[in-house]
């Protein structure tokens, strides 16, 4: 996307920026590569420096209740000083990093409801800064994530949406201030026992932590009350599992289990296809486990009720979205307003 005016700070006449992503479509621990093309005006510019900046739309939890942000997460300089002559043309690569923990915005070719990022090309002329527009960014799901989430689909849980919180997630190590929260319908044979169901993924070059969130139906005898599970996955188990077993356990450790008592647990998506990014990097989850390793299934926290599981997101903890049927979400998927739509309300500043 192209910017002509910085703030008003080279008025006519000034340079124009526009930012070319050379694949839009990434995963987590991937890199995102470009380059930042600047043109001169009609006048010399000194550039103070151009930076991109990886931004998302987020739930922050306030005094007067919750609100919706944008933010970015993660900041790349990939220009200082820089004089800039009429007409004279500059070509600037990049080489963004994506953070483990970058939530997922796209499943199985379609951008999830709730979610959307961008990559934002900011402009400092004379401590003028032009935060410019939004190049839009497709997050895909990592195969050991592709996997859990297939399984879910295979068990017959819809997905309902999907969104980020600011906070942490008490006993999990976390390197970006918030979490994704993605949010399903139950599956039939659940839905006498579960409200709704909500996943977050905490990923690292090594593994995955994997937090539900089950909120139960009460009954005639006992309330209705939070539940929640916590499991290490190793990215080397994404297609020696039989994950729909594995998660079908797990849920069923949470419909079973109404005492908080430790316990262990236990298709890809269309890679490749027309608008997908190239397959994960290789050595990508080379090595021993970050926060313990998962066998089959891994190592988990267990499940408990807590009041106070998630810190910093809404009262509730996970208040998102989720992947609907593997093979197509044909069995109850929602795909969310285009990507490039809601950009346009993100116009303005912060």
């Amino acid at each position: 996307m192209v910017f002509k005016k910085l703030l008003g700070a080279m008025g006519v006449g000034g340079p124009s920026v526009d930012t070319v992503l050379a694949n839009p479509s990434t995963y987590p621990g991937a890199p995102l590569t470009g380059q930042v093309n600047v043109t001169g005006g009609t006048q010399q510019a000194d550039i103070e420096h151009i930076t991109l900046a990886l931004v998302t739309r987020m739930e922050v939890e306030g005094g007067g209740g919750d609100y919706q942000a944008t933010g970015d997460f993660y900041r790349l300089t990939v220009a200082g000083p820089t004089r800039l002559f009429p007409g004279q043309q500059l070509a600037i690569p990049f080489r963004i990093e994506m953070p483990w923990e970058t939530p997922i915005t796209t499943a199985y070719g379609q951008p999830l409801r709730g979610m959307v990022m961008g990559v934002r090309t900011e402009v400092s002329i004379a401590r003028a800064l032009d935060k410019g527009d939004l190049d839009p960014v497709y997050v895909h799901p990592l195969p050991i994530q592709q996997k859990i989430l297939d399984a879910f689909g295979q068990l017959g849980f819809r997905f309902k949406s999907a969104d980020i919180e600011v906070g942490q997630i008490y006993g999990v190590h976390q390197t970006l201030p918030f979490y994704q929260e993605i949010e399903y319908w139950p599956a039939p044979q659940y839905a006498h026992s579960i409200n709704e169901l909500e996943l977050t993924f905490v990923t690292s070059p090594h593994s995955v932590e994997v937090v539900l969130e089950f909120d139960k139906r009460g009954g005639l005898f006992h309330s209705g009350q939070d539940t929640y599970g916590r499991y290490s996955v190793s990215h080397h188990d994404a297609d020696t599992t039989d994950w729909r077993s594995v998660v079908d356990g797990w849920v069923r450790q949470a419909v079973d289990h109404r005492k908080s008592r430790p316990s262990h647990g236990g298709g890809h998506g269309a890679y490749g296809a027309p608008g997908y990014p190239p397959p994960p990097p290789p050595g990508y989850g080379h090595g021993a486990p970050a926060y313990g390793h998962g066998g089959h299934g891994g190592h988990g926290g267990g499940y408990g009720h807590h009041g106070h599981y998630r810190q910093g997101g809404h009262g509730s903890g996970m208040g998102g979205a989720i992947l609907g049927a593997v093979g197509g979400l044909a069995a109850g998927y929602v795909i969310g307003e285009a990507v490039e739509e809601v950009f346009e309300d993100w116009g303005g500043d912060d």
